[in-house]
C-alpha cells in the first residue's frame, strides 16, 4: 500500500513538474515577446502592455493548476475536488474578464496615442478620444456583467432558481421592463453619443444657457465646464432629446460676433476700416474672416454686426472682447455723436437746458 501510494506521489509530482514548467515557459515566453515589441519603434505595443497583462495571466495559469489532478494527489485533497474545480472555474472567468480588460485598454492607448488633443485644430483628436473613451466603458460594463453572470451561472443551485425565476417572471418583468425603462434609455443615448457624436470631449457647447466645454463623457451623464470653473451634469439623452449649441462640431476654428447699436449718422467705411485694421494688430485673429454689416434698424438706432474669425473658442473670445473694446473706444474719441442713444443727454444738451432754465 505504502509502494502504491508513493508511486501515485511520483506521478504526480512529475505530472505537477510538467505543468509547472510548461506555464512558467509560457509565461516567460509571452513576457519576453511583449516587451521585446514595446522596445521595438515599428511595433504599436506600448512598453507598459505585459505589466497590465501580468497579474490576470498569472491568475489564469493558476486557475489551470487548481484543476490538475495531480496538485490534489500531492495535497492528499481528493476530497475536496469539487472545490477545487470550482475555484479554479471561478478564477479563470474573472482572470479572463481582467485580461480582456486589460487588452481593451492597452487597444485604446495603441490608437489615442497617435491624437494630439492638445493642438490648436483638434477635431479628429477629439472625435477618437470621445468614441473610444464611452465604447471602453461600454465594453467594461459588458464584460464585468458577463463575468459575474458566468460565475453565478458555475453554481447548479443558482443556474436552478434563475431558470425557475425566468419560467415565473412574466408580470414582474414587464413591471421590471418599465421600471429600467429610463435607465436603459440612458444607457442607449450614451451607446448614440458614441456613435453619431453630436459632442465630443473638450466640445464648446451652450447648454441651459450656460457656456462651457465637454469636460467627461460618461453612459449615463456629461460633465461640462462652465468658464466660471463651475461644472454643469447633465444626463446623456439630453444631448439626443433637446436642442443646444455646439461651436466647434465641425472645426476647432471659430467664428465670433460683436454686436454695436450706433446712430444712422456712423461712417460705416471708417468703423470698417478700423476693424480691420484692429484685427491686423493682434495675433488673435487668424486672418480668414473680417466682415461688418449692418443687420437691423430701429427707430432710435443701427444695428451693426462685426464678424471675425480665430483659431479656437478661447481666442475667439479674448478677440471678441478686444474689438468690442477698441471700436467702442474708437466711436468714443472721433465719432461721439455717432453713439446711440434713447433718452440719455450729453454734458453740453445739460449745460444748455440749465442755462435756459
Amino acid at each position: 500500500m505504502d509502494s502504491f501510494y508513493d508511486n501515485v506521489s511520483k506521478e504526480s509530482l512529475i505530472y505537477l513538474g510538467i505543468s509547472l514548467l510548461v506555464l512558467i515557459i509560457l509565461y516567460w515566453t509571452t513576457s519576453v515577446v511583449l516587451k521585446r515589441l514595446g522596445k521595438n519603434p515599428k511595433y504599436l505595443l506600448p512598453k507598459s502592455a505585459f505589466k497590465r497583462m501580468a497579474t490576470p495571466l498569472v491568475l489564469i495559469f493558476v486557475s489551470v493548476l487548481l484543476r490538475l489532478k495531480a496538485l490534489r494527489d500531492i495535497l492528499n485533497l481528493e476530497d475536496a475536488r469539487f472545490w477545487f474545480r470550482k475555484a479554479s472555474t471561478i478564477l479563470f472567468i474573472l482572470a479572463m474578464a481582467w485580461l480582456m480588460i486589460a487588452i481593451l485598454k492597452i487597444v485604446k492607448k495603441i490608437v489615442i496615442k497617435n491624437y494630439d488633443i492638445g493642438v490648436a485644430d483638434n477635431l479628429k483628436a477629439r472625435k477618437v478620444y470621445t468614441q473610444f473613451t464611452i465604447l471602453e466603458r461600454i465594453f467594461i460594463f459588458i464584460i464585468i456583467l458577463l463575468g459575474v453572470g458566468f460565475v453565478l451561472m458555475s453554481f447548479e443551485e443558482i443556474r436552478e432558481v434563475g431558470i425557475s425565476i425566468f419560467a415565473s417572471a412574466g408580470v414582474a418583468g414587464i413591471i421590471i421592463g418599465f421600471s429600467a425603462q429610463q435607465f436603459i434609455g440612458t444607457i442607449l443615448a450614451g451607446i448614440q453619443i458614441a456613435i453619431a457624436q453630436p459632442i465630443k470631449l473638450d466640445d464648446v457647447v451652450i447648454v441651459e444657457g450656460e457656456w462651457g466645454r465637454i469636460e467627461e463623457i460618461t453612459l449615463t451623464y456629461v460633465v461640462v465646464s462652465i468658464w466660471d470653473k463651475r461644472r454643469l451634469i447633465v444626463p446623456t439623452p439630453y444631448f439626443i432629446n433637446q436642442p443646444f449649441q455646439n461651436w466647434t462640431k465641425t472645426s476647432a476654428d471659430l467664428m465670433g460676433t460683436v454686436f454695436l447699436y450706433v446712430d444712422y449718422n456712423v461712417p460705416f467705411d471708417k468703423l470698417r476700416e478700423e476693424q480691420t485694421r484692429i484685427l491686423k494688430s493682434t495675433d488673435l485673429w487668424d486672418g480668414k474672416v473680417d466682415v461688418l454689416q449692418v443687420t437691423d434698424t430701429k427707430p432710435n438706432y443701427v444695428e451693426v454686426r462685426c464678424l471675425m474669425s480665430a483659431k479656437d473658442s478661447p481666442t475667439a473670445w479674448d478677440l471678441r472682447v478686444l474689438v468690442r473694446e477698441k471700436l467702442i473706444v474708437y466711436l468714443q474719441d472721433n465719432y461721439p455723436e455717432s453713439i446711440a442713444r434713447t433718452t440719455r443727454l450729453t454734458v453740453e444738451q445739460k449745460k444748455e437746458n440749465n442755462k435756459g432754465g
